[in-house]
């Protein structure tokens, strides 16, 4: 099979699925951990590879709050994201729905002001710089309850407080144990504030809780949604809807949620006739990038350029980008294609 590593590489690409926190690479963790001593992440680069090996989602999350617990000021906030946003750029992702955790920041002390004011000057800088366009998915931390669901609603339903890119309300987290009905009063709140609806469901627990994020949350999209192929009736009523999957190759391995990647439920997915988009969740915690899940998703699918050109398709047409950018996007892809295999 054709090394597509370096068609990967150029192609114009959308992100649906990634994390803010999540995103910092080792440089910029590093570079956090040393602002902020009394943390016990490790300041040393290398050494965060030993730190991100995990042993089951439980362990991930509790690194994951580690890393959380680096971001305590606006700077920190405006570091980071400027600094994940170059990142995509380098791999060529025009757009990009950043999924963002309000509550994480706010409840350790930064100014819920301040801290929208920091995420849209990178935002802005960003786009101004690199071209990458971001967006943002304001999601409820799961496992810190309805408290901090309704904390979440209100920041991202507020005139005057919601920042201009913020476009999706999602839910994280654990989800064992943390059943999607209840978040349902929080999600009617945003959809009626004009949010799109984003969960995670299905990566940890059965497809049932995919049900409930479509049934009581109004998701448009799914993320992760890995069980949902145990059940034949929800596959077709993805697919019938155009539900899109936001999946996360690595990520599933590294969580354990799927044992390997020749056991990985993507095949399935595709044969379905759902709309599957491509992922990376946490990059550098999973030692992955956007480019390496495609080339993930090509070996699992068999994909040729065309494949894995279709497949970038999906986000851009999952996204929730308006029509114009969508279509800009898709352009830009076709003609990276053409141009390659006329080479």
């Amino acid at each position: 099979m054709t090394d597509l590593h370096p068609f990967i590489a150029g192609l114009p690409k959308a992100e649906l699925h990634v994390h803010h926190v999540g995103s910092a690479s080792p440089r910029i963790v590093a570079e956090l951990a040393a602002r902020h001593p009394d943390s016990k992440v490790p300041t040393d680069p290398e050494a965060l590879t030993d730190y991100f090996t995990f042993t089951d989602f439980a362990h991930f999350i509790d690194v994951y709050l580690s890393v959380v617990d680096l971001v305590r000021t606006p700077e920190d906030v405006r570091l980071l994201t400027f600094e994940v946003a170059r990142d995509m750029a380098r791999q060529n992702i025009r757009y990009a729905e950043l999924t963002i955790t309000p509550y994480s920041s706010t409840r350790r002390g930064i100014d819920e002001r301040a801290f929208m004011a920091a995420i849209e000057d990178a935002r802005k800088a960003a786009e101004a710089e690199f071209g990458t366009v971001l967006r943002w998915c304001f999601d409820i931390p799961g496992e810190a309850g309805l408290a901090s669901a309704e904390e979440t609603a209100r920041v991202a339903t507020t005139d005057g407080l919601r920042p201009e890119g913020l476009v999706s309300f999602g839910l994280g987290g654990p989800e064992i144990g943390v059943p999607r009905p209840q978040f349902k009063p929080y999600f009617d709140r945003a959809r009626a504030a004009g949010l799109h609806s984003v969960p995670h469901a299905g990566e940890t627990t059965g497809p049932q809780t995919v049900w409930d994020a479509i049934n009581d949350l109004g998701a448009e999209r799914i993320g992760h949604g890995t069980s949902s192929v145990r059940d034949p009736a929800l596959l077709a009523h993805l697919a019938e809807h155009r539900i899109a999957l936001e999946v996360c190759p690595t990520s599933n391995i590294a969580t354990r949620a799927v044992a390997t990647l020749d056991e990985h439920p993507i095949r399935q997915m595709v044969d379905a006739g759902v709309l599957v988009t491509i992922n990376s969740d946490d990059p550098p915690m999973f030692g992955t990038d956007l480019n390496n899940e495609y080339a993930v998703a090509a070996r699992l699918l068999g994909l040729d350029e065309r494949g894995v050109a279709a497949l970038a398709k999906n986000a851009v047409e999952a996204s929730f980008l308006d029509r114009p950018g969508k279509d800009r996007i898709a352009a830009e892809i076709d003609a990276y294609t053409d141009t390659w295999l006329a080479r």
